[in-house]
């Protein structure tokens, strides 16, 4: 297995945890969705992960080999990448130099850096004919690509996404799932988390349900298909 997350507790403070004792696995290169109702702790899940914040209790597990301890910077030397919710571009700089960024750590080799380009622009090859132009004079849709793009710079083994559609017009969502759609044929392994269950759902092939904190079903993409609404009335 990719992830494992085994028996997690954490929260902002030591004495209101958000997550009590989850547990989750992520399959290598498939999309694994967690969804959930607001404040049932998706996010927070995604942040202990990544570093972010530390469990009291649990461990999480990376290929076999214990996060615990590392901090957000030490991630992607382990193969992991974490796109926040929150817009992460540099709006001044152009598209090439946000994508040098998400290259790194890869600066002293200019042969992996060139082939980084390389596979980017194939896989998205707007961001190619934009490469010039100021990250800020990108659309929602195209500055949200660019975030995934510069996620892959450096071919983690893991994306962890947080909200990727938060704040996009539904012709965007369908275009930014598309994207994510592409990155899993590309044999990255995906975890999701979007209030937008629907579309999360549709290139899901497993998924977990949060709710206060803790689990409350899991299954493949097939149960949840066809037990969406019932899912979701059940979350009101």
């Amino acid at each position: 297995m990719s992830l494992e997350i085994r028996g997690v507790v954490v929260g902002y403070t030591r004495e209101v945890p958000i997550l009590r004792g989850v547990d989750l696995t992520a399959a290598e290169q498939r999309v694994t969705v967690i969804i959930g109702p607001n404040g049932a702790g998706k996010s927070t899940l995604l942040k202990t992960v990544y570093g972010y914040l530390r469990p009291s209790a649990g461990e999480i597990l990376h290929f076999g080999r214990p996060l615990s301890g590392l901090e957000p910077k030490d991630m992607l030397g382990q193969g992991i990448a974490y796109l926040p919710q929150a817009r992460s571009i540099f709006p001044a700089m152009t598209v090439e130099e946000n994508l040098e960024l998400g290259a790194w750590i890869l600066r002293g080799d200019k042969a992996a850096t060139a082939r980084a380009f390389e596979e980017v622009y194939a896989h998205f090859p707007r961001l190619k004919e934009r490469r010039h132009a100021a990250a800020g004079l990108l659309s929602g849709g195209e500055q949200r690509m660019l975030e995934l793009a510069r996620l892959t710079m450096t071919r983690p083994r893991t994306l962890l996404l947080d909200e990727p559609s938060v704040g996009l017009m539904p012709k965007l969502v369908d275009s930014i799932y598309e994207e994510i759609a592409k990155l899993k044929e590309q044999r990255f392994t995906i975890l999701i988390v979007d209030q937008n269950v629907k579309k999360s759902i549709e290139i899901a092939d497993y998924v977990y349900v949060l709710r206060l904190g803790e689990n409350s079903r899991q299954g493949p993409q097939s149960e949840f298909k066809e037990r969406l609404p019932e899912i979701i009335r059940e979350w009101l």
